[in-house]
């Protein structure tokens, strides 16, 4: 199969690139996105523009973040015709995302992202939650199976309850390693992730949240109430159970994200009265 882009790159490790070449899965990511004119439209990593290509058609406004210095004359060139296109040579994990608002529109966050940094760049996105629309990621397979399950499997964890605190997710499909030049090791799948416009369940306090979930699945295997020493007291832990009828027999993946936010609210607000 032919490039779909005209000019030479070869893909650098440090940077995690795997550049993507098949046409069919482009179609359908592009498909997914269903980007509109109006819409402020982001893409993470643009490599040599496989996607942006389609997306700058649909939305002629699009920005762009891509560290790779070396890509930004072939991206230049190549969307040169298009005067509303923007470049932002940065590291997106550092990146100000508020800066691409125009008139409090929200944004649309797209991306085939570096394996090695997906997961610190999707918290970082997080921060800016309210702000964002929806995003559509490229990511290794066994991630988005963690952002997208649910309490009782066992790919369910930290990603999955502090993601879906802010989220909805899902699955949209699987990209197979033949689909990239060069290959990965590994599969990758499509996700759409849809901040809630209003959440679901309030933290009263988002690091207690972060900390007690963190805590609990560091030792999965182990019962909450073993998990949990570290944040409270028996007493404490105890009183809680009490409170929300919850079983610290337990293990930590059989709780809900519901059931975290609870938790964590009743917990601090026992040693807030302390």
């Amino acid at each position: 199969m032919s490039k779909p882009y005209p000019f030479a790159h070869k893909a650098r490790k440090r940077f995690g690139q795997n550049f993507l070449t098949d046409q069919n899965i482009i179609n359908r990511i592009v498909t997914s996105i269903n980007a509109k004119p109006s819409d402020r439209l982001v893409e993470i990593g643009p490599g040599q523009g496989a996607i942006t290509q389609q997306l700058i058609q649909a939305c002629p406004q699009l920005q762009v973040i891509e560290l790779d210095r070396d890509l930004i004359p072939i991206l230049l060139a190549q969307f040169a015709k298009y005067p509303e296109f923007a470049i932002h040579q940065q590291d997106a994990l550092r990146f100000d995302f508020a800066t691409l608002m125009v008139e409090k529109q929200p944004l649309r966050i797209v991306g085939n992202l570096p394996y090695n940094i997906s997961t610190p760049l999707i918290f970082h996105l997080l921060s800016y939650q309210d702000r964002i629309q929806d995003m559509h990621f490229m990511l290794q397979k066994e991630v988005v199976n963690r952002l997208v399950a649910t309490a009782g499997e066992k790919n369910y964890g930290r990603l999955s309850i502090m993601v879906q605190y802010y989220c909805e997710t899902e699955h949209l499909f699987a990209v197979p390693p033949e689909c990239f030049d060069p290959q990965p090791k590994v599969d990758s799948a499509i996700v759409r992730l849809q901040p809630h416009k209003k959440l679901p369940y309030v933290a009263n306090n988002v690091a207690h949240l972060s900390h007690l979930v963190n805590l609990a699945f560091q030792q999965r295997r182990k019962t909450l109430r073993n998990t949990l020493k570290q944040l409270a007291d028996g007493d404490a832990l105890q009183i809680a159970a009490e409170k929300l009828d919850l079983n610290l027999s337990l293990r930590p993946e059989n709780l809900s994200t519901e059931d975290y936010v609870n938790l964590s609210n009743t917990l601090d607000g026992l040693s807030n009265h302390e």
